[in-house]
C-alpha cells in the first residue's frame, strides 16, 4: 500500500489522504498512524481517496473507523483489536455521517464492502473531487 497526501481548499483546508493498493492486517495501522500525524499537525478535515484501493479487509474497515474517531477528537485505543474493534464500529454506527472525514471514489469492490458493513450511513461518499472538498 502507498499513501500520499495533498491539500485542497474549499471553505476550509482539506487534507486528502490518497491510498493505493490493499488495506489489510499488514498495513491498516499505517493508515491510522498517518491520519494521526495529520490530525496532530493541525488537520481537521480529511478526505480519504479510495480510488486506487483494490481491496479492503476487516482490518481496513477498522482503520477507517479509527480515522473517523481521531478526526472527531476522540481517543483511539490501539489495544482494541479483533472482534472488540468490530464491535466498537457496530456501537458507533448510530453516530451518523462523519463531519470531518469523507470518502472519495471507492472502487466497485471496495464500495460493496463498505456498503455491506454499513459505512454508507456512516460516511459521506463522493465521486466528484470538487463536490467532496466543498462538502466540508
Amino acid at each position: 500500500m502507498e499513501i500520499t497526501v495533498t491539500q485542497a481548499h474549499g471553505r476550509v483546508p482539506v487534507n486528502i489522504l490518497h491510498l493505493s493498493g490493499r488495506i489489510d492486517a499488514s498495513n491498516y495501522q499505517t493508515v491510522v498512524d498517518r491520519a494521526k500525524q495529520l490530525y496532530d499537525g493541525g488537520a481537521r478535515d480529511l478526505l480519504l481517496d479510495l480510488s486506487e484501493v483494490s481491496f479492503i479487509s476487516s482490518a481496513g474497515i477498522v482503520a477507517l473507523h479509527r480515522t473517523a474517531l481521531l478526526f472527531r477528537g476522540e481517543r483511539v485505543e490501539e489495544e482494541e483489536t479483533g472482534w472488540n474493534a468490530i464491535h466498537a464500529i457496530d456501537r458507533d454506527q448510530g453516530a451518523g455521517n462523519q463531519e470531518h472525514v469523507k470518502l472519495f471514489n471507492p472502487s466497485p469492490d471496495v464500495d460493496r464492502t463498505l456498503e455491506l458493513v454499513g459505512f454508507k450511513g456512516y460516511f459521506d461518499f463522493f465521486t466528484d473531487l470538487d463536490q467532496a472538498v466543498s462538502a466540508f
